[in-house]
């Protein structure tokens, strides 16, 4: 099993094993874990959040086409179409496996977080 360093006090951002990558929920923080996106408009905030899976997925030598399933929680589902929209944008045409879970509040007041599931490289279609 292979991981990146912590990303917080109990988390890595991602582990590699069994020919997988499981990569942590990711929040619109920009660098330095910056919450300056918690009062954005949800577009944003998705765009940041899907941004941060993408580098999270290149620092484990993966990218988006290694997508096999996400799960995105949504502080408010009423986000679900403008999410979609975003969401297409990233992985285009891929009918990968997704869940959408309402929660409520998320985070330091986020609207969304996403996580993944991947192919790792060596496991590559």
């Amino acid at each position: 099993m292979n991981s990146q360093k912590a990303g917080g006090p109990h988390y890595s951002p991602f582990v590699v094993g069994n020919g997988f990558i499981f990569v942590s929920g990711q929040l619109p923080l920009l660098p330095g874990r910056d919450t300056s996106l918690a009062a954005a408009p949800f577009a944003l905030q998705a765009e940041q959040a899907l941004g941060n899976l993408k580098a999270v997925l290149a620092d484990a030598g993966a990218d988006l086409g290694q997508v096999v399933k996400t799960t995105v929680y949504l502080a408010d589902i009423d986000d679900w179409g403008e999410l979609d929209a975003i969401y297409g944008r990233f992985f285009g045409a891929a009918r990968l496996a997704r869940t959408v879970v309402p929660t409520g509040p998320l985070h330091f007041g986020f609207r969304i977080e996403i996580d993944a599931i991947a192919l790792a490289a060596e496991a590559k279609p």
